[in-house]
């Protein structure tokens, strides 16, 4: 059995944006001009909500990009593992659900422009930069796939809402 009773679901968490980028560099590259099919995320059927600490799954035809957060700054992206047509093994009311949340929607069918891995900038000296969000920039739209604390948080806020100072983006593609 996989993470989170997924099967086949072997996520490599990194909590550094520089050795996150370089490692999937070579994957996203590939997904530049491609447009966003759809987008899946694990299902509470019982609390008939999302469960965040699922992975995000976006699915652009050419790969499924599945990333998924955990603790303070830990991030995990892996490539086409999740079949969702295998049944859940870890509890029976969970599935998954097709564009559920308002920001996927937004970008779906829209072609993917750019990829940055976002980090917040401390003052702290044992902690200087914290790792916090994939960002996907569509043409016309904004995804970030971020830290909430131990789980996934999706939003679509426009890039000039954005804090200017205490974040940091490596570009990935």
């Amino acid at each position: 059995m996989g993470v989170l009773g997924i099967e086949g679901w072997k996520p490599e968490w990194h909590h550094d944006a520089e050795a996150l980028a370089a490692t999937h560099r070579h994957m996203f590259v590939r997904l530049i001009g491609r447009r966003l099919r759809s987008s899946h995320l694990l299902w509470d059927v019982a609390q008939r909500g999302w469960f965040a600490d699922g992975p995000v799954i976006l699915d652009f035809g050419l790969s499924r990009l599945e990333i998924t957060h955990r603790k303070f700054d830990e991030c995990a992206i892996t490539w086409d593992q999740i079949d969702m047509s295998v049944p859940l093994d870890w509890y029976e009311h969970f599935d998954w659900r097709s564009d559920p949340h308002a920001a996927l929607r937004r970008a779906r069918g829209r072609p993917l422009r750019a990829v940055n891995i976002i980090e917040r900038t401390t003052s702290a000296d044992w902690r200087p930069r914290v790792l916090h969000a994939v960002e996907l920039l569509f043409e016309g739209a904004r995804l970030a796939i971020y830290n909430a604390m131990d789980e996934n948080g999706i939003t679509d806020v426009p890039e000039s809402d954005l804090p200017v100072a205490h974040w940091r983006r490596v570009h990935v593609a």
